[in-house]
């Protein structure tokens, strides 16, 4: 078990787990995630941090088929600017290894922002706190256990 899914779990929250052979050569762990679980890459999603200028953390969750736009993710911040994070600065306030970080079960809470394209789906799919391990949930229920906003942060 990971912090992410011990806190749906403890919380009820409906969500089902998959998991694949992680290969370390891959390009993309998003990608590979989508790939080798037959889903639809747009439903995926990735969990990126990102840091404001006065070097608070912020968490950014965007489909795996684009990018983060970091003007509109400090715009919906309400900060200056943001850059992305320091990788160890990461792993250390999440508590997750690169590649496999939830948005859920982080050790700091973060302020974090949900790309608005989550939200026609029934159901996306984030990483579950490891490498190979995928969650998947409705955008709203990731939202209400990461207290995150919806907002245009993505690029495709």
């Amino acid at each position: 078990m990971t912090p992410a899914l011990d806190l749906l779990k403890k919380v009820r929250a409906e969500h089902r787990v998959h998991s694949y052979e992680h290969d370390p050569k891959a390009a993309s762990y998003g990608l590979e995630a989508a790939e080798k679980l037959g889903l639809d890459p747009a439903q995926v999603f990735k969990t990126l941090l990102a840091a404001s200028e006065k070097g608070e953390l912020l968490v950014a969750v965007v489909p795996v088929v684009g990018s983060l736009d970091l003007k509109a993710l400090a715009q919906a911040a309400g900060v200056k600017k943001v850059e992305m994070a320091d990788p160890a600065a990461a792993q250390r306030a999440t508590g997750y290894l690169l590649g496999g970080i939830s948005p859920l079960g982080q050790k700091k809470r973060l302020r974090t922002f949900i790309d608005n394209s989550a939200q026609p789906f029934a159901s996306i799919y984030v990483s579950a706190g490891r490498r190979g391990l995928e969650v998947e949930l409705a955008a709203t229920v990731l939202a209400e256990h990461t207290q995150a906003k919806f907002a245009d942060i993505g690029r495709v």
